[in-house]
């Protein structure tokens, strides 16, 4: 894996390269996420003289077999952005990396299961009414796959969780684009709500907050989530 350095609208000399060869350690990478393709370093300056305290800017972009980890900072000199992007992405991959070892060293319950580990639970039929003890052996067992699911419950299919850091809706669609899918959730860092961004018809796209209200949640309790449309 080779690290690709580039500027953007600026020119990036020679030494600051292999500074940066020296700084994102490899070896050190790979330790944390094993699956790594490439590592991008982005390397930007501001015009602005008003924002000479953050006038260079560094974004290091790690692709892998898993989610694209990003990490970016803004200094006074390039240098400085490169070490504050560093930590982030060192931040992030410690992170993910715990969180897959926690993973790994857990296993989930299956519905069956719950009663027999946690004492005094409460047994559920079908439409999550409580099941009088006496009954309880009567509610119908089946197995999908590796799960066994009592009565007709809903089956998750498939769990995922991401780590990402909040974003502006300009990053959101920049990763989905990135990644090739049709729609990218985030939460936006200007509003702090959990936003999708997704690709409409032609070439536009939309955006969607999701906001919490005690009173609708209460008035739609049956229903959970929301559609993308129009």
């Amino acid at each position: 894996m080779d690290i690709v350095v580039k500027g953007r609208k600026t020119e990036v000399p020679e030494r600051f390269r292999k500074h940066v060869a020296e700084k994102l350690n490899l070896e050190k990478i790979q330790k944390l996420d094993g699956k790594v393709i490439s590592l991008d370093v982005e390397v930007s300056k501001e015009p602005n003289p008003r924002q000479a305290d953050r006038c260079d800017r560094v974004e290091i972009t790690l692709h892998s077999r898993g989610p694209v980890i990003r990490a970016e900072a803004s200094a006074s000199d390039a240098y400085a952005a490169l070490d504050l992007a560093a930590e982030k992405l060192d931040a992030q991959l410690r992170k993910q990396h715990d969180k897959r070892y926690t993973r790994r060293g857990s296993r989930r319950l299956s519905a069956a299961e719950v009663p027999d580990h946690v004492p005094g639970v409460a047994t559920l039929n079908g439409d999550g009414q409580p099941v009088p003890a006496g009954e309880a052996n009567s509610v119908p067992t089946k197995k999908i796959g590796s799960l066994e699911v009592q009565g007709d419950g809903p089956l998750v299919v498939r769990e995922k969780t991401h780590v990402a850091a909040p974003m502006t809706l300009d990053q959101a669609l920049y990763e989905m684009e990135l990644v090739g899918h049709d729609f990218y959730l985030f939460v936006d860092s200007e509003t702090k709500q959990p936003s999708v961004v997704y690709r409409r018809h032609a070439y536009d796209y939309g955006v969607i907050y999701l906001d919490t209200d005690p009173m609708v949640a209460q008035a739609h309790a049956p229903e959970a989530g929301g559609t993308l449309g129009g």
